[in-house]
């Protein structure tokens, strides 16, 4: 069941995501019986609920009353938390970085520079598990998924989709231009919360050297 919360008009605005959060996180504490997951995106919330323990027209009926409610609700867990992910963007790991360049007419250092000078936003997370869609990368640096998306995107390629960025989680097919790699491990299904981004949370990205990627984690 999907619960639209805002229209979809300036759908990656902070009052939109705010008014999506908002809702979620009434749902979330409500704990409605049957529901046994909820998913946040740009407009929505998906309610995921169990049929041999309630019904549509039960659920719907409680969501309706939930949402009545405009308090605002506390998430549990913690929510809004800034993460700060290191980024490698030397040549090997951004093979898309000079395209990008050229189409914001920046040098690549600048568009690095500007990339990593930004604050984001995670708008939801998709796609494949652990996925961010991230909003707030400058306007000069958006550029067109790829007309042919490739086959296989390594794990923590950071890459930029139209006016988003985003990171990919673990290897997979995908058409947004590759601009730099993170070590940093997104999605484990061994850690609580297996991801390590949640809608509503603030990122930033911390360029690193080579020698810094190759390190071995601690």
């Amino acid at each position: 069941m999907l619960v639209r919360v805002v229209e979809d008009q300036g759908r990656e605005s902070e009052r939109a995501l705010d008014a999506v959060l908002g809702a979620f996180r009434r749902l979330e504490t409500a704990v409605i019986p049957g529901v046994v997951e909820l998913a946040p995106a740009y407009t929505t919330v998906g309610v995921f609920f169990d049929p041999a323990l309630t019904g549509f027209d039960a659920v719907k009926t409680e969501i309706e009353q939930v949402l009545q409610n405009t308090d605002p609700a506390k998430p549990r867990g913690g929510t809004g938390s800034t993460i700060e992910v290191p980024v490698c963007y030397e040549d090997e790991f951004a093979p898309d970085l000079r395209e990008v360049a050229w189409h914001a007419r920046l040098s690549a250092q600048e568009v690095v520079r500007r990339h990593s000078a930004a604050m984001y936003r995670v708008n939801c997370v998709g796609f494949t598990p652990g996925f961010p869609y991230l909003s707030g990368l400058p306007a000069e640096l958006a550029t067109p998924r790829r007309a042919s998306p490739r086959m296989e995107i390594p794990a923590g390629a950071v890459a930029i989709g139209g006016t988003q960025t985003g990171i990919y989680p673990r290897k997979s097919p995908g058409g947004w231009s590759i601009i730099g790699r993170t070590p940093l491990s997104l999605f484990d299904v061994k850690r609580e919360p297996p991801s390590l981004f949640r809608a509503g949370d603030r990122v930033r990205f911390r360029r690193i050297s080579r020698e810094e990627f190759q390190r071995p984690s601690a």
